[in-house]
This record gives C-alpha cells, sequence and structure tokens, in this order.
C-alpha cells in the first residue's frame, strides 16, 4: 500500500512539472548569424553578394518597375524577364545608362553600358 501512495505521488509530481514548463515562455532567440547564404528575400539595403540569383520569379512586370525606380532607377525601359527568371532593363542613374537586373529575391543589380 506505502509503494502504491509513493508511486501515485511520483507520478502526480511528474505531470505538475510538465504542466509547468508548457507554460513558460521560451527565452528570446538571438539572430541567426549571418552564414553567406542567400536569402529567399533581400533586405531593401543589401544586395545578395550572389546577385542577380537565378531562379523562378513571381514579380510582375509593374511590380518589378516600381521596385527599380523606387531604388533610384529612371527612365526604365525595354523591361523583359529572362529564361534564368532574371527581369533586365535598360535604365537611367544619375545621368548615365545602365543595364538593371532584379532576380527573384528582390536584389536590385545595373552595370553601365
Amino acid at each position: 500500500m506505502m509503494k502504491t501512495k509513493l508511486l501515485i505521488l511520483i507520478s502526480a509530481g511528474m505531470f505538475a512539472t510538465a504542466g509547468a514548463y508548457a507554460q513558460t515562455t521560451p527565452p528570446a532567440q538571438n539572430p541567426p548569424e549571418t552564414t553567406g547564404e542567400t536569402p529567399m528575400v533581400a533586405p531593401p539595403a543589401a544586395p545578395s553578394p550572389q546577385a542577380p540569383v537565378e531562379g523562378e520569379n513571381s514579380f510582375t512586370e509593374s511590380q518589378t518597375k516600381e521596385r527599380i525606380e523606387a531604388a533610384g532607377y529612371a527612365d526604365v525601359q525595354a523591361l523583359n524577364l529572362g529564361s534564368d527568371g532574371i527581369w533586365q532593363a535598360k535604365a537611367k542613374k544619375d545621368g548615365a545608362d545602365v543595364k538593371v537586373r532584379m532576380d527573384y529575391q528582390g536584389n536590385i543589380t545595373s552595370e553601365l553600358q
């Protein structure tokens, strides 16, 4: 009889402890460390080091043009989605003619023409 009561008390203590764990809030997690991997969507001011990244692009033509213009490019023309998933266009930046590209992550790169 004593063993049964002891077993019941131990079992009850285990369930009470489990309930307390379920109600605690996990500690705040630190932001992930930079690993050099390519993110799914690029932060606005930090293009991927491998940009432009090939991949299936879900940006529409109008969304792409808006993003390119918001990045400071003007007179965006000849916008075309390549088979590699990278949008390409001709534009002007600081008075110079440039070839602009935007990948599926939103990375925008350019080079002088």
